[in-house]
């Protein structure tokens, strides 16, 4: 195994560096993985220009790989072994506090870096700090005890098991947090890689009608999303969308809206709002808007609506991703578009954010492929 690890470091807003870090000498209960596959979503676009601290950070935070080395403890306490495969979380809770016990490890203050400067996060934390390597931007990734892994099941490549996070978020904000299940009626907002993977979270739960919004230049988008299982499509830039989701319906809107738009400003919550159903439907935001002026909260009252945060997944919605992957039911390989290595990462994230101009919906970082 090489002395120094090659990893991508964002050091400034929209700036990027190639360092070399010394391969760190691993304890009995932690391990290495050789980074496969490291997947690019919007929050990385975000924090690329804006990032929340100043020190430097390994980004990537939806990983797959190869167990290299592991201790001894580890592998007993994980039952994984080196040459595994598996899908490395972002969380890496205490296991000790009561979010961990519940089994709700995404909500453990030792891996919010919002509220915790210390926080343990794959993607997020400083590679100031000890083992570095907490970034799937790099050829290597530290794994410690308390790290959340998952074996990829055979035959499941590990570019198809990079699609996991978004899948994953998919099955736990449709069918977890709004509850989608046999015969609901659903609008999807945003036909990107969320959006996508809730169609087939929701066509899997028995939804009896989808309809997935998005604008022209989602053409292609819109396309997959009905091979995927959407009944309707509609592009709000050529029709009132409000009017359409009530002519599918037959004047009764929806029992669930999911919003997976990004930087559409209120637009979406609106429309929400009015497409769900008489009483009691729910919405699902990723609530991106600092503030909402003018929200209408006489009309989400006087409807009953449950409004619910989309945020991140359980462990339960991984092993059901992955289940989903290796099921072949969902043309599911069609989502990943685009693909760079390591040197790449800032045109790769660019490409995330649009302003390359290519039509992409799931974007890899190859760390182990030449440029």
């Amino acid at each position: 195994m090489a002395e120094q690890v090659l990893a991508a470091v964002r050091t400034a807003p929209g700036r990027t560096e190639l360092r070399e870090f010394p391969m760190p000498d691993i304890p009995e209960d932690g391990a290495l993985l050789k980074v496969e596959v490291a997947g690019i979503c919007g929050t990385d676009v975000k924090m690329y220009a804006k990032p929340p601290f100043t020190d430097p950070v390994i980004m990537g935070h939806e990983n797959v790989g190869v167990i290299a080395k592991a201790g001894r403890t580890f592998t007993e306490r994980k039952g994984l072994a080196e040459g595994d495969r598996v899908f490395v979380e972002h969380y890496v809770g205490c296991y000790r506090c009561e979010w961990c016990h519940r089994g709700e490890y995404r909500h453990c203050e030792a891996t919010d870096w919002r509220t915790n400067t210390d926080a343990r996060r794959y993607g997020y934390t400083s590679a100031n700090h000890p083992y570095h390597l907490w970034g799937g931007f790099a050829q290597y990734l530290y794994l410690p005890w308390n790290s959340v892994t998952h074996r990829v099941p055979d035959g499941v490549s590990a570019e198809l098991a990079g699609l996991v996070t978004p899948l994953s978020n998919g099955i736990e904000w449709a069918l977890v947090t709004a509850g989608v299940g046999y015969a609901s009626t659903v609008l999807i907002q945003g036909p990107g890689q969320q959006g996508l993977s809730q169609v087939v979270a929701c066509k899997q739960a028995g939804a009896s009608l989808i309809i997935v919004t998005g604008t022209t230049r989602d053409a292609a988008r819109l396309s997959l999303a009905r091979e995927l299982g959407a009944d309707h499509v509609i592009d709000i830039t050529q029709e009132d969308a409000l009017s359409r989701v009530l002519d599918i319906t037959g004047g009764r809107g929806v029992d669930v809206v999911l919003d997976c738009t990004a930087g559409a400003g209120t637009a979406p919550v609106l429309l929400g709002i009015d497409a769900l159903k008489r009483r009691e439907g729910t919405m699902v935001v990723q609530g991106e808007l600092a503030a909402f002026p003018d929200f209408p909260m006489k009309k989400l009252t006087e409807k009953s609506i449950a409004l619910k945060s989309a945020r991140g997944h359980s462990y339960r919605s991984c092993e059901l991703a992955l289940e989903q992957l290796a099921s072949g039911r969902f043309p599911l390989e069609k989502l990943s578009t685009h693909s760079f290595p390591l040197t790449e990462v800032d045109r790769a994230i660019r490409t995330v954010g649009g302003e390359s101009g290519e039509d992409a919906v799931h974007v890899s970082l190859l760390p182990w492929v030449a440029a």
